[in-house]
């Protein structure tokens, strides 16, 4: 991609703009113009006008009341000038006005005031054919002035939508990463989690597999509890520390039933407040004595991390057991 510096492209509008003030000046010294006063108005106005259109800022949209005092400059140029001049006569140089008018304008345009730049262009058209007839328009270059104010208007909306696609792109570039980002830690956790169940499970499926060994009833609850643990790794995911793991095995160890659900209402805290709710969470599944413990994190959002319920009574397998009592009820909150 080829980049031209802005201060180049400040510094050729300032010496084409500086050029027309050349050229006004050496129009005074011929006695072309009625009087020289008005034209000396018009070209301080202009040079005024110029700088402050090309001074740096940090907008390169030029300021409205900026591009007011250019469309103002633009329309009083003509009238100052050609107030002294002959429109039958070749005035030469005389009607620097037109091309100095055209470029203010197109420097309006280049800076995205395309409404002013236009308005100031049909005006010098239309004092043009009031002051000359229509023939003028091309003699005095005032459609070389149109012109040029086209083309910045194409180029100022072809940068504008340069601009707005290379946003989008970044956005969709920034969007691809984070999906990446999240797929390689998807992979990573289930390939840890598997690591983990694979350390659990394997010396048990050995046992399992062996076909002259016979599973004794405390190998067969082992095998329970085991299970358990697995899906305690698929459906706990971000519930699981070493304590946590702990404190449910010993509650399964005593004959509670636990579940760990978790719907990812967690995964945005930072490690601390994770530790923080999951340190409490270990010390509540290891002190209460409900035979029925569920844990579940809440929805993303919610000032509650995690709920805890432990039921008792019935048949300690199902919630929805009329004889189950709620022993225990706890909602850990976000933010400590």
């Amino acid at each position: 991609m080829i980049s031209v510096p802005r201060w180049l492209l400040m510094a050729l509008a300032a010496m084409f703009s500086g050029y027309h003030v050349v050229l006004g000046a050496s129009s005074l010294s011929t006695d072309v113009a009625a009087s020289p006063w008005p034209i000396i108005v018009a070209l301080v106005l202009y040079a005024v006008a110029t700088v402050l259109s090309l001074w740096p800022a940090r907008r390169a949209r030029m300021p409205d009341w900026l591009a007011a005092l250019d469309l103002a400059v633009g329309i009083v140029l003509p009238v100052l000038v050609t107030s002294q001049l002959d429109p039958s006569r070749d005035n030469g140089y005389a009607t620097w006005y037109v091309a100095a008018v055209g470029t203010l304008m197109t420097i309006a345009a280049a800076r995205r005031q395309l409404v002013v730049a236009w308005a100031g262009v049909i005006v010098l058209a239309v004092q043009t054919v009031l002051w000359a007839g229509p023939l003028a328009l091309g003699q005095l270059g005032v459609i070389g002035s149109l012109v040029w104010v086209a083309i910045a208007h194409m180029l100022s909306a072809a940068l504008a939508s340069a601009a707005r696609a290379t946003r989008r792109y970044a956005q969709a570039e920034r969007e691809a990463a984070a999906w990446q980002a999240a797929q390689d830690a998807h992979l990573f956790e289930g390939r840890m989690r598997l690591a983990q169940t694979q350390r659990l499970a394997a010396p048990m499926l050995r046992r399992i597999a062996d076909a002259s060994h016979a599973l004794s009833d405390a190998e067969r609850a082992e095998c329970r509890t085991l299970e358990a643990a697995i899906r305690d790794e698929i459906r706990g995911r971000m519930l699981l520390t070493d304590a946590v793991r702990a404190a449910v095995r010993h509650a399964r160890d005593r004959g509670a039933t636990v579940t760990l659900l978790d719907e990812g209402g967690i995964d945005e805290l930072d490690e601390a407040e994770r530790d923080r709710i999951l340190s409490e969470l270990a010390d509540v599944v290891e002190t209460t004595r409900a035979e029925r413990i569920i844990a579940r994190t809440a929805a993303e959002g919610s000032p509650v991390a995690v709920t805890v319920v432990g039921l008792s009574g019935g048949n300690g397998e199902t919630v929805e057991s009329e004889d189950a009592e709620v022993e225990l009820w706890l909602e850990i909150p976000r933010g400590g």
